[in-house]
């Protein structure tokens, strides 16, 4: 008896330790991007190894903001994030980028994000 109860604990701490072993996080790998993945455009390379310095480009893409949202954002970034500042040329380059590929998005109707300066 004395056996099977030994057998049976064994069991139930293998189980136990698998299960340990297999609910760890796997570790995040990002995925590697280039910048031809993005909309082709003038600015387009300056303003992707800008703003991959600290994230992915696809978070930038997903966005669509106006200019001065775009402008506001980086200044958000600078002063909350230590983004390194772009001079005034840089800056530029980025928000023409950025305004003419990733624009506003029309919503016609639905659900609209309270927290997005408009």
């Amino acid at each position: 008896m004395r056996g099977v109860v030994s057998v049976i604990i064994a069991a139930m701490l293998s189980a136990v330790a698998v299960h340990a072993i297999s609910a760890q996080p796997k570790e995040f790998t990002p995925r590697e991007e280039s910048p031809e993945e993005f909309a082709a455009g003038s600015g387009r390379d300056e303003t992707f190894y800008t703003c991959t310095a600290c994230h992915n480009f696809k978070l930038v893409a997903q966005q669509g903001m106006s200019r001065r949202q775009w402008d506001e954002t980086i200044t958000l970034m600078n002063e909350k994030h230590n983004m390194p500042k772009l001079d005034a040329k840089e800056r530029d380059v980025v928000l023409n980028y950025l305004e003419t590929a990733y624009p506003p998005r029309v919503q016609e109707r639905g659900w609209q994000n309270p927290f997005l300066n408009r």
